[in-house]
């Protein structure tokens, strides 16, 4: 791979203005939408030296055969324009998400001569008021059978209401009391849209005035002994402190606030977004990021909230919004979604103390969970793993599914600390107690590394021939002497995994021929369009993007590529550490006291004697002795 790209647009032929950029393939199509405040400054992130890149990022570039801008009038338009390119493309590279806009909403319809309350899933009914979104439909219905007890609205149909209010006989509902509309015969058209006002404004958090209202007026009617109409509003109590019990009182009555906790990792992310009105959580909502570049999460945040406030939705946008972390376009967002809220400004912020940094870290929990979860249940899921196996068996024309899968990926750092890793999966499950790491000592390139790699793990498959009478004396004498148990490292893998394209795959297969085993089947995965490299193919097998079957492969080599990093910093630790306990004064408590202090060996090579004095047991001579024997390397 080069280290340049051939589309790659001079500097100075791209403007410096605000604006939005599109990658595209050889066939023309969008592949990944970004917006800039300085296009010139953003682009040139991405034509940066090739190995530099994170590895999402430069198969992004990579795939891509040229990149186009459009420049806008502010960072707003840039915004608008980015959403909604993304929402008419549908670039592979840009965030996906996966159960949105499935949550059931109750929602009271404004626009009708007598609004009714439902269930809906629809974000679209005209005039309609929102509360919600819900985690299940049996919890609005809850909802809903406790507020009618307190506000009895209308329930029924438009259909049965209009044939009620024609023939002047009640509404069904009406008749067995669960419809308090006109339709019923009990209030008029004013009444009850007091009553529906009523309603709103109790789910809208305005809860206090409504029981203390309830309260009073029980009392009263008891102090003149109209005792049924005390116990109509002791009903109306209770059922508001049910509805009250249902929803936890988290923060002040004043605070109406959205809070979204984001956990991610290299492949996946899941949002949690907490709905609070009047302090108490009226809503909660979940959903899963199917992430193709490597993203902070202030980009994650700006995505999330593009997403959670489509205006082609439900749109209940209060005043402040709590996030992880504030994206680099906070004050573009804010301006957008004052304008989408129509009334006052909106606040994005992070909390950083105090009852609402507590509630953002239940909320950063839940959405590990969900995380988790999503994680485990595809790679638990018999039936996925099932399935996933056996598409490969068909994808890359296998005799029998692969029940055992090992994977090998190298890393070093520029040529040196060179590792690789050999992980194991069985019946599509990670048996860590097999995982294997190999030191490499010497090494021209990649190739040669998984050469070497492959014809040392498959020496262990090299058995000696046992002839039928050995294997009956073995049988005679099972009872005097007990066999060893093979070598867990001596099992042969069904598929044999490189991480790379055609040349890591030559090179695994030239170990294979000479090691005599025709057995294996041998495939690459290359990073750049997860495509399948067989040794004799000249073209790719490409698996459908959500099929469980790349799931389970990406699975594979990611779990291979973690595991060769984490062998390579432990390499470099030892490495960094072996040289500092060199040094007279410094033993191994202080060598974890720096590498604690700086976070990485990079920092601390690049810190002066006076920083290096900071941390606790190091003083002046030590920290310039330490400063001098790391810059003499």
């Amino acid at each position: 791979m080069g280290g340049t790209l051939s589309y790659r647009p001079r500097p100075g032929e791209i403007p410096t203005s605000p604006g939005v950029y599109r990658f595209r393939d050889e066939n023309s199509r969008v592949l990944y939408v970004g917006k800039a405040k300085n296009l010139r400054a953003r682009l040139s992130n991405y034509f940066a030296p090739l190995p530099s890149l994170h590895e999402r990022t430069r198969r992004m570039v990579t795939t891509a055969r040229s990149v186009e801008w459009t420049v806008v009038g502010s960072d707003i338009d840039a915004l608008q324009l980015e959403y909604t390119w993304i929402k008419e493309f549908e670039p592979p590279f840009n965030v996906k998400f996966r159960d949105d806009k499935t949550y059931p909403y109750l929602a009271v319809t404004l626009a009708d001569e007598a609004p009714r309350v439902l269930v809906t899933r629809n974000p679209r009914i005209r005039g309609a008021k929102y509360f919600g979104p819900y985690p299940k439909i049996w919890a609005v219905h809850e909802t809903i059978d406790l507020m009618i007890k307190a506000f009895p609205i209308r329930t029924c149909s438009d259909s049965s209401y209009k044939r009620a209010m024609q023939s002047g006989r009640p509404c069904f509902p009406g008749q067995i009391g669960r419809c308090g509309g006109p339709c019923s015969g009990r209030v008029s058209i004013d009444e009850h849209r007091a009553m529906v006002n009523d309603f709103v404004s109790f789910l809208n958090g305005n809860d206090k005035r409504f029981v203390t209202e309830a309260t009073r007026k029980m009392r009263e009617a008891a102090a003149v002994q109209d005792y049924e109409a005390a116990a109509r509003y002791r009903d109306r109590l209770q059922a508001l402190e049910a509805v009250l019990d249902k929803s936890a009182v988290v923060l002040k009555d004043s605070v109406d606030a959205d809070l979204f906790g984001l956990a991610h990792d290299e492949l996946s992310a899941a949002v949690q977004q907490f709905i609070v009105r009047g302090g108490r959580i009226r809503g909660v909502r979940s959903w899963t990021v199917d992430k193709e570049l490597d993203l902070s999460t202030a980009e994650l945040v700006d995505s999330v909230l593009q997403r959670a406030y489509d205006s082609g939705g439900v749109v209940d946008i209060p005043r402040e919004i709590l996030v992880p972390e504030r994206p680099e376009d906070a004050a573009e967002l804010e301006t957008w979604l004052a304008g989408l809220r129509g009334k006052g400004k909106v606040r994005l912020h992070t909390a950083q103390r105090g009852e609402k940094a507590a509630l953002m870290q239940t909320a950063v929990i839940n959405a590990k969970n969900s995380l988790m979860l999503y994680k485990t249940r595809r790679s638990a899921d018999f039936v996925a793993r099932s399935q996933a196996l056996t598409d490969i068996q068909a994808a890359i024309g296998m005799e029998q599914a692969p029940l055992r899968i090992e994977c090998f990926d190298v890393s070093h750092l520029s040529g040196t600390n060179i590792v690789a890793s050999m992980v194991v999966f069985e019946d599509g499950l990670p048996r860590k107690d097999q995982y294997r790491r190999f030191s490499i000592a010497e090494s021209t390139d990649d190739t040669e590394s998984i050469y070497q790699v492959l014809s040392r793990r498959l020496a262990y498959l090299i058995e000696p021939e046992t002839s039928e009478e050995d294997g009956a004396a073995a049988d005679t004498d099972a009872a005097a002497e007990p066999v060893a148990k093979p070598r867990k490292f001596a099992y042969p893998p069904q598929l044999l995994i490189v991480d790379g394209g055609q040349p890591q795959v030559q090179a695994a297969r030239r170990a294979l021929l000479e090691s005599g085993r025709t057995d294996i089947q041998l495939v690459g995965m290359a990073k750049r369009l997860e495509e399948i490299w067989l040794p004799d193919s000249d073209y790719p097998v490409i698996l459908p993007r959500n099929s469980e079957a790349l799931f389970l492969l990406q699975r594979v080599r990611d779990e291979a590529h973690r595991f060769a990093i984490t062998y390579q910093r432990s390499k470099r630790r030892a490495d960094i550490s072996s040289v500092l306990t060199d040094i007279p004064g410094l033993g191994p408590a202080r060598v974890k006291s720096l590498l604690r202090h700086f976070g990485s060996v990079a920092k601390l090579k690049q810190a002066t004697p006076e920083a290096i004095t900071e941390v606790a047991g190091i003083g002046p001579a030590l920290a310039t002795a330490i400063h001098a024997q790391l810059n003499s390397r």
